[in-house]
């Protein structure tokens, strides 16, 4: 397992290649209007816009970004969710939480999946500070939402080839534990069940 670290940058090189001579005439699609994403849905409610640090957002290299907390009975939930139109420069590809909430402090506990209906997703545990979070993410390709990284790029590649396009979303959910992981688990799965029709509704297809 410890050749991952190195064999990951050789494959999304190879991966970016790959994509790039394939897709001659990429057909991708029109960005999503995040503006239009429901406030209300089931028993959630949009509380407030979290805004995207400038630095933050230029290194994303997103094409649409959505930042927003929601509450309902059991709490607030985070949602955040970086949309790529084309993966075809190598340059604009989702950042994995699995790199990025170290960088920003987040100290693994727990990485295992939960599930939402028949959807695999990726649970973290992560601890900063004193503070103890429950994340969620995966990535949203179409139809088809996809837990891990390496099973992500192969869907990249896959769907160059039969579609001709490459846009994917990166889709985290975050909820603060506040001592009880598995209250926010609960929360946290139960946002993500009630969202993931809105985000297919709203994303590309």
């Amino acid at each position: 397992m410890r050749s991952l670290p190195i064999l990951a940058p050789v494959w999304i090189v190879l991966q970016a290649i790959f994509v790039h001579l394939v897709l001659g005439n990429e057909r991708a699609p029109a960005p999503p209007d995040f503006a239009h994403c429901p406030a209300s849905f089931l028993i959630w409610t949009e509380l407030h816009e979290d805004p995207i640090a400038p630095d933050v957002e230029e290194q994303l290299h997103a094409d649409r970004l959505l930042s927003r907390t929601y509450g309902g009975v059991q709490g607030e939930a985070g949602l955040f969710v970086a949309w790529f139109q084309s993966q075809r420069s190598g340059l604009s590809q989702p950042h994995s939480p699995q790199v990025c909430l170290p960088a920003s402090g987040w100290v693994p506990e727990i990485k295992d999946e939960v599930m939402l209906g028949s959807i695999a997703v990726n649970r973290y545990i992560v601890v900063n500070r004193g503070l103890r979070a429950v994340v969620l993410y995966w990535y949203q390709m179409q139809n088809r939402a996809i837990e891990g990284e390496w099973a992500a790029k192969f869907w990249t590649v896959s769907s160059a080839l039969r579609d001709r396009r490459t846009d994917t979303a990166l889709v985290r959910i975050v909820v603060y534990a506040n001592g009880n992981a598995d209250h926010a688990t609960a929360t946290a799965v139960d946002f993500g069940h009630a969202v993931y029709p809105v985000l297919l509704a709203s994303l590309p297809r």
